[in-house]
C-alpha cells in the first residue's frame, strides 16, 4: 500500500517559475531552459509510489535532483507543480500549521551534517523533536532512551556533540528521528560524510534497525553501491528525472537505458543477484499412489532429469532422478519411493541468498539446489546449468 505518491511533481527555480512549465511541456531540455530563462529545473514530472514500510532509496549524481525531490517530501522545498500525497493528503496544498504538525507527527529527517544542537547532550539533541511536539519530560525521557538504545550509543547520553565521532553524532540524529515515532523517515546523504568503514556500519545499523521498526525510508545517495544494499527498490535520477525504479535485481538485470547500464557496469552482479531471481520452478510435484502417472509425466514431458516431491503442505520431500526410473522394471509408488533421495540429502538455499555464496555449493553438491522459502517451502531448484545461465545475465546486461 502506498504510503507517499508524487504526481506529475516538477520544481522550478527562479523568479516565475511558470514561465518554464509551458516548455517543459513541450520537451524543451534542462539546459535550453536555463539558457533562455535563467530558470534552473530541479525536478521534471516525478511520478512515483513508495509503500508503507519500504525501504526506498532515491540516488543520483550531484545535480540529478535527489536532494531537491526529498525536500519536497516534507515542503522544506515547495513543488512548482504536481501532487505530493502522504496518505492520501496533498502536502504541496496544506496550511503551514498543518504542515507543521505533518512534520513533527509523520516525518522525521535525518541530514548529511548531523544537524545536531552543539550546546545540547546525546539525550537532549534526541529529546529535542519531542519537546517540540510537546511531550512531557518523563515521557519524553524515556522515548530518547529507548532511541539511544536502538542506535547503541548507551552511557553517551550526558556527552556533547563535539565529543563523539562522526559516526556516532549520526547515531544520534537517526536516534532524534526513531524517538518521535514518525512512520516516514528521510535521510539525505545521512552517511556520505562517514568513513567507508564507518558508512557500512551504519548501513548495517539502519538495516538491523528497520528489520525491527519498519518505517518507511526515503534514503538518499550518490553511492550505487550503498544503494544496491539497502534498498528495497532504487529510483535513478538524471537531470531532474527518476530514468528507472526497480528492485536492485530488475536494475542489475534490466536496465532502462544506456546511462543505467553505464551505471551498473562495474557492479559484481554475483553480490546483488539472490537465487529466488534466477532459479527454476519447474520439475515439483507430489508423490502418492494415485498420482505415480504424473509424477513420471512431470519428468517426461519437460525433458528433465529428475523431479523434486513435495509433502501435501509445501515443504521438500526428495528427488527423483529419471536415470533411477529407467532401471526400474516396475514403475508404481512403492519403486518410486525406494528410489526416492530423502530431503536430508539435499542441499538447500534460501531463496534470497547470494549468487556468490553459490560457488562452492554449485560444485560440489551431486544434486541440484533446493531453493526455499523463510517458512522452508520448496521454490524451486537451481543446477550447475542455472547457476552459468545466471551468471551469463551479467553479461548480456553490460554488452
Amino acid at each position: 500500500m502506498s504510503v507517499l505518491e508524487l504526481k506529475g511533481v516538477t520544481k522550478v527555480f527562479g523568479e516565475q517559475p511558470e514561465k518554464a512549465l509551458e516548455l517543459i511541456n513541450n520537451g524543451v531540455s534542462k539546459i535550453d531552459i536555463l539558457n533562455e530563462l535563467g530558470l534552473t529545473v530541479g525536478l521534471k514530472d516525478v511520478n512515483l509510489n513508495i509503500n508503507r514500510g519500504e525501504f526506498f532509496v532515491i540516488m543520483g549524481l550531484s545535480g540529478s535532483g535527489k536532494s531537491t525531490l526529498v525536500r519536497c517530501l516534507n515542503k522544506l522545498i515547495e513543488p512548482t507543480s504536481g501532487e505530493i500525497l502522504l496518505e492520501g493528503e496533498d502536502i504541496s496544498k496544506v496550511d503551514d500549521e498543518r504542515l507543521l504538525e505533518i512534520r513533527r507527527q509523520k516525518v522525521s529527517m535525518v541530514f548529511q551534517r548531523f544537524g545536531l544542537l552543539p550546546h545540547k547532550t546525546v539525550l537532549e539533541n534526541v529529546m529535542f523533536g519531542l519537546t517540540i511536539q510537546g511531550v512531557d519530560y518523563e515521557d519524553r525521557k524515556q522515548k530518547a532512551l529507548e532511541a539511544i538504545e536502538l542506535v547503541d550509543l548507551q552511557g553517551f547520553e550526558d556527552s556533547l556533540p563535539k565529543e563523539l565521532s562522526g559516526g556516532m553524532q549520526q547515531r544520534v540524529g537517526l536516534a532524534r528521528a526513531l524517538a518521535t515515532d514518525a512512520d516516514i523517515i528521510l535521510m539525505d546523504e545521512a552517511f556520505s560524510a562517514l568513513d567507508p568503514l564507518i558508512r557500512k556500519q551504519m548501513q548495517d545499523e539502519i538495516l538491523k534497525i528497520q528489520d525491527k521498526l519498519h518505517k518507511t525510508i526515503v534514503f538518499i545517495t550518490h553511492d550505487l553501491d550503498e544503494a544496491l544494499r539497502v534498498g528495497d527498490r532504487i529510483a535513478i535520477m538524471k537531470d531532474g528525472e527518476v530514468v528507472q525504479i526497480g528492485t536492485a535485481e530488475d536494475i542489475l538485470i534490466n536496465p532502462a537505458d544506456d546511462y543505467v547500464k553505464d551505471f551498473v557496469e562495474d557492479v559484481n552482479f554475483a553480490k546483488i543477484i539472490s537465487t529466488g531471481a534466477i532459479m527454476n520452478s519447474n520439475h515439483a510435484t507430489t508423490l502418492s499412489e494415485t498420482n505415480v502417472e504424473s509424477v513420471i509425466k512431470n519428468i517426461n514431458d519437460k525433458d528433465a532429469k529428475f523431479t523434486f516431491i513435495k509433502q501435501n503442505n509445501g515443504k521438500l520431500k526428495g528427488l527423483i532422478r529419471k536415470k533411477e526410473v529407467d532401471q526400474l522394471e516396475v514403475v508404481n509408488y512403492d519403486s518410486l519411493k525406494n528410489i526416492m533421495i530423502p530431503a536430508k540429502e539435499i542441499q538447500t538455499v534460501h531463496k534470497n541468498t547470494k549468487m556468490e555464496k553459490l560457488y562452492n555449493l554449485v560444485a560440489n553438491t551431486s544434486y541440484p539446489l533446493a531453493v526455499l522459502d523463510k517458512e522452508e517451502n520448496y521454490l524451486g531448484f537451481i543446477t550447475r546449468q542455472t547457476f552459468l545461465e545466471g551468471l551469463a545475465q551479467e553479461v548480456d546486461a553490460l554488452d
